[in-house]
């Protein structure tokens, strides 16, 4: 199965290729804000939930 084919549940591929089709100076910004976006997810799975 190649990349394009795998199932993708966060909509990654497609923002990938979004910002690919921008000019550079604001594809850097655009990989900059997807950056912490995925940080800030991954980093919120650190955080211990209450359960209920």
């Amino acid at each position: 199965m190649d990349a394009d084919e795998r199932p993708n549940d966060d909509g990654l591929l497609p923002r990938l290729r979004v910002i690919e089709d921008q000019p550079l100076d604001e594809r850097a910004t655009a990989y900059a804000q997807l950056h912490d976006q995925l940080r800030d997810r991954l980093e919120g799975g650190d955080v211990a939930r209450p359960r209920g």
